[in-house]
């Protein structure tokens, strides 16, 4: 956490960085004894999580105002920090679960489980002191214009401090930062209970990048019209309306609507245009049969009103799609739609 900020000390993460890859993970069902929690309206569960981080996790989401900081988030960086190990203390002096260095807990802890003495070794007061920091940071984030993955962004913050994430306008480019940005919204799918997880999706071409670049936006909520081939849109003021007496005049919707998505996904190698009907349009010339999918193919659906909905295919009967309002962008199997608003599938 901040371990690169100046005066606060070198960075390192030791044993508890996970190598930058893509991890595989085979598909999961939801658990016994899972938690839900609803973080600003996006309905999210846990699996894989200690059960005594579980409620904190869930209050930690529910106190931020922004819908990037889920709990599936939340838990993947304590996975990386600490493996969820309370009592982790690193060479650099950072400590507990959340690995806090001194100086940055005396700013974000609080006595949240109530017994007249806040440490970064209780679960309770950790989980809430991160939450607290990274809602700070994913404000930070949406504020700065900077584009990307706000969650990204936020993360980047926490591990290098917000200052080299402004001054290089993005994720900084330190190789512990970068991994460690990587790692945690790669392991976000494993900790979202209820969802398909995706196996890790190999090969070269325009496909397989395609449901890679796709799956980078794993767990960012849904939202009608969001989205454009410069990252998911953050909240912020637009530029055409901007800001009047510190007022924000226009403010822009958060995350991706399922068209958006498959556009960013696409768009270095192919520029697909913006809605459903239209990519079907554009790339009708090319279709495939359902027994023929291969990852990056596109799959629509339609109703009375026309094409409707469109997701990547991403292998094994799986899609990464971004579903619904409420929802986030997710791994979903084939047959989470309507069987009968399939319309078939195309290949760029």
């Amino acid at each position: 956490m901040n371990k690169l900020a100046a005066g606060i000390g070198a960075a390192i993460l030791a044993a508890f960085v996970i190598p930058l890859l893509l991890v595989a993970y085979v598909v999961t069902s939801v658990i016994s004894g899972q938690e839900s929690a609803t973080a600003a309206g996006v309905s999210t569960s846990l699996t894989g999580v200690p059960d005594a981080y579980r409620p904190w996790l869930a209050k930690a989401s529910e106190a931020c105002k922004y819908p990037a900081l889920s709990p599936a988030l939340l838990a993947a960086q304590l996975d990386t920090e600490s493996g969820f190990n309370a009592n982790a203390r690193s060479p650099a002096g950072a400590e507990g679960p959340a690995q806090f260095i001194p100086g940055t807990w005396a700013t974000w802890g609080r006595d949240d489980a109530g017994d007249g003495h806040p440490s970064p070794f209780n679960i309770a007061d950790a989980v809430m002191a991160q939450g607290r920091f990274m809602c700070s940071l994913l404000g930070d984030a949406q504020s700065s214009g900077i584009p990307g993955d706000v969650r990204g962004l936020a993360l980047a913050g926490y591990n290098a401090g917000w200052g080299p994430v402004a001054q290089h306008h993005g994720i900084p480019p330190y190789a512990e930062t970068q991994n460690y940005v990587t790692t945690i919204l790669a392991a976000v799918p494993k900790f979202q209970g209820g969802a398909t997880t995706a196996t890790q999706v190999t090969g070269t071409g325009t496909g397989p990048d395609a449901v890679r670049r796709a799956q980078t936006q794993l767990g960012l909520p849904y939202s009608w019209g969001g989205g454009s081939p410069a990252g998911p849109s953050t909240g912020f003021c637009d530029g055409v309306n901007g800001i009047r007496n510190g007022v924000c005049l226009a403010q822009t919707t958060v995350g991706w609507d399922c068209s958006s998505l498959v556009q960013y996904a696409y768009w270095p190698t192919r520029q697909l245009p913006r809605t459903a009907a239209e990519q079907y349009s554009a790339t009708s010339d090319h279709p495939v049969a359902r027994a023929n999918l291969q990852p990056g193919d596109l799959l629509f659906w339609s109703n009375a009103h026309g094409i409707y909905h469109v997701a990547i295919y991403a292998g094994n009967d799986q899609m990464v799609e971004a579903p619904k309002t409420g929802d986030v962008v997710k791994v979903a199997t084939l047959d989470a739609m309507p069987a009968g608003d399939y319309y078939g599938a195309t290949r760029p």
